[in-house]
């Protein structure tokens, strides 16, 4: 496992695609020297290990990099049954579905003696945030095994946290009148553009007579940016809006080991896309990764694959709210930016989870069933101070995550404020 660890160094100071701008931020050797430590005494577990890994990739302060152990991720995952929200000095719970001692509404004030300013202190690094509403908790919440509880009369009990199996994941794509105006879509990610062709082609009469939309995205993990192309026409301006950004560009970081790691993958993938699309798409990464190896930081070519970047839009709607929040990752990202650049739009809410600085991850595999995924390019924007790490895509209208929001949608009331408004102004 040391040579592991090793490794993964070397590809975090060479490889990954944050390696010179993130140059100096960790120190591998304290990290080497708990390892060890461990295995002279015959302690270090696997699981010990990928703790240790984890810690150490915290200090680059990227969501994007992911180390995992297959032999783990046959059991199925846990966690305290319950989510949780930071409001001022309080954890709020937003939702509980297999904790029955705990409501939506309640609040935590400490956890195994100690109050949230004070956890807040203690695990600054696994919060990974600098602002209440995009600190996660959950990690922090397994290791603590008991809390004080405040319900909303006030009163205050201790309870003791079990642990449940995680549920299932079901993504959502609807779409559902409101008013008579007003349609509210609901897309939880864009990992299936199948799913928002169907969502369009079966809606198309509702769709396409609507003045007025709501796309809630606060909660979207992200997928192919590609998925939500079939929503663009109705989203952009009738004169047509230029989506892409010449002063932005995507450097790929072309070492031999990531071409290498790259077409590790590819070939076999290519094997199995039936889509001829999606087949010439993989053809183009492949050759720009053939072609490019061994440059370091380059713009790949792409001319052969990407679509007219310049959109012109419906008629209706006339005009579009976008929800968003801090669980509106990577795709999501992409899309609430993009939406931005349309005159009909305004996002409203918190800004985005912003992942896409560094993104196009690829894996590093060891036989032993450790995989360490990382990103391999970069958007030049860095350079200007431009980055969405840690910021997110802003809204144009920001609403602050109170408890009320646990009460009632007060992003979706002031969305529907906003269009009542710009339905006055058109007619």
């Amino acid at each position: 496992m040391e040579q592991i660890f090793r490794d993964i160094v070397e590809i975090m100071h060479h490889d990954y695609a944050g390696c010179i701008d993130k140059k100096g931020y960790d120190h591998p050797e304290a990290y080497f020297e708990k390892i060890q430590l461990l295995k002279e005494t015959n302690r270090l577990t696997r699981e010990q290990f990928a703790d240790i890994v984890r810690d150490y990739l915290l200090d680059f302060q990227d969501h994007h990099i992911y180390f995992a152990d297959s032999s783990a991720e046959k059991r199925k995952p846990v966690d305290r049954g319950f989510q949780v929200r930071r409001y001022k000095d309080c954890l709020y719970v937003t939702g509980a579905k297999n904790e029955q001692k705990l409501n939506a509404g309640m609040a935590i004030i400490s956890l195994g003696g100690f109050t949230i300013p004070e956890l807040k202190e203690k695990h600054s690094r696994l919060l990974k945030a600098n602002h209440p509403e995009r600190e996660d908790w959950m990690p922090i919440l397994s290791l603590y095994e008991y809390g004080d509880i405040e319900d909303e009369q006030g009163n205050v009990r201790k309870i003791t946290f079990s642990t449940y199996e995680k549920p299932g994941y079901t993504p959502a794509y609807t779409v559902e009148k409101v008013n008579q105006d007003t349609l509210l879509f609901t897309i939880t990610d864009f990992a299936d553009p199948d799913a928002i062709v169907k969502l369009v082609r079966d809606n198309r009469d509702l769709i396409e007579s609507a003045t007025q939309w709501i796309i809630d995205v606060r909660v979207n993990y992200g997928g192919s940016d590609s998925s939500y192309y079939p929503l663009m026409p109705y989203i952009m301006p009738e004169e047509g809006v230029e989506l892409a950004d010449r002063e932005d560009t995507m450097l790929f970081n072309c070492t031999h080991s990531n071409t290498g790691r790259f077409l590790a993958g590819a070939f076999p993938e290519l094997e199995g896309i039936q889509g001829e699309e999606a087949q010439q798409f993989l053809k183009v990464f492949i050759r720009e990764w053939q072609k490019n190896k061994g440059k370091g930081f380059v713009e790949f070519d792409f001319k052969d694959i990407v679509p007219d970047t310049y959109v012109k839009g419906a008629k209706y709607p006339k005009s579009v709210a976008v929800l968003s929040d801090y669980m509106c990752g990577s795709s999501g990202d992409s899309f609430v930016e993009l939406c931005k650049k349309s005159s009909k739009v305004r996002v409203i809410g918190r800004p985005t989870k912003g992942l896409n600085d560094y993104a196009n991850l690829i894996s590093k595999h060891w036989d032993n069933g450790f995989e360490f995924m990382y990103p391999t390019s970069r958007l030049s924007r860095i350079d200007r101070g431009m980055g969405m790490t840690g910021k997110g895509i802003a809204p144009d209208l920001y609403v602050p995550w109170t408890p009320e929001h646990l009460k009632r949608d007060v992003d979706l009331e002031k969305a529907i404020e906003w269009l009542a408004l710009e339905k006055s102004t058109f007619r």
